[in-house]
């Protein structure tokens, strides 16, 4: 296997506590930590492994978004990756718009395997792995808790409703990462400083051919409601009165 892609996406940090905008028009960014998405970022901590172990030349990672997304792919080449690729895009990335552009990197690059999250913390679309590999018509694994890639076939442990379910892929195939795949590692100062000098290429969405996917728009953000108050019952027929006050049953 010479090459793995993996795909970054920059996330307000999971430990940042979310604040609406006044107009809900999305959350509060400003001034607000911003990191790789978690799922991501296991998906990384695995490619370097498959790398470390000799099983991959070549690690590189991608990113879709605003110049600011180059915070994020150098702490991917802190972290071990070989070079980046950020593709430009201001505006809001649908799923669909992101595994077109990705697929275009795949036609460039011609990557063995692509690693990806099986989801983004920010819209949860759990979308854009599935879609890539629909579009690049190749055997796709999702939900990874365990990757095993021997030859031209990845063997993929992933967790389903019944349990655990083991599949084999041939490769090139596109596998997404569950939060038990690995845990990955921290990035030291030295790795931070030697990241700066590696390349990390820019490209726009227009100069990939892409356009963007405008099927699909979002509207509002609100708060989930809160939790009301639980109302202890002392025995059933209070609790089936209870039911019924609340309009769960006639």
């Amino acid at each position: 296997m010479q090459k793995i892609m993996v795909c970054l996406k920059r996330v307000v940090d999971y430990n940042v506590r979310i604040r609406l905008r006044p107009d809900h028009s999305g959350v509060v960014s400003d001034g607000v930590k911003m990191s790789i998405n978690p799922f991501d970022e296991i998906a990384l901590e695995e490619a370097l492994r498959l790398r470390e172990r000799g099983l991959a030349s070549e690690v590189f990672v991608v990113s879709i978004g605003p110049s600011d997304c180059q915070q994020q792919l150098r702490t991917g080449l802190a972290m071990g990756a070989d070079r980046a690729v950020l593709v430009e895009e201001d505006g809001e990335v649908a799923p669909l718009t992101a595994a077109r552009a990705f697929l275009k990197l795949v036609e460039r690059e011609q990557p063995d395997l692509v690693l990806l999250g099986k989801q983004a913390i920010d819209d949860d679309c759990n979308q854009t792995g599935q879609m890539l590999a629909a579009l690049w018509d190749r055997p796709q694994a999702t939900f990874a808790s365990k990757l095993e890639v021997n030859g031209g076939s990845a063997t993929v442990t992933r967790e389903v409703d019944a349990g655990l379910e083991v599949i084999e892929v041939e490769l090139p195939a596109v596998v997404t990462a569950d939060l038990r795949l690995n845990e990955p590692r921290y990035v030291k100062l030295p790795e931070i400083m030697k990241a700066k000098k590696k390349p990390l290429e820019t490209l726009t969405l227009g100069g990939l051919g892409v356009e963007a996917d405008t099927s699909l728009r979002t509207l509002a953000w609100n708060e989930p409601q809160e939790r009301q108050k639980g109302v202890m019952v002392s025995d059933v027929p209070a609790l089936v009165a209870a039911l019924h006050d609340k309009g769960f049953f006639n």
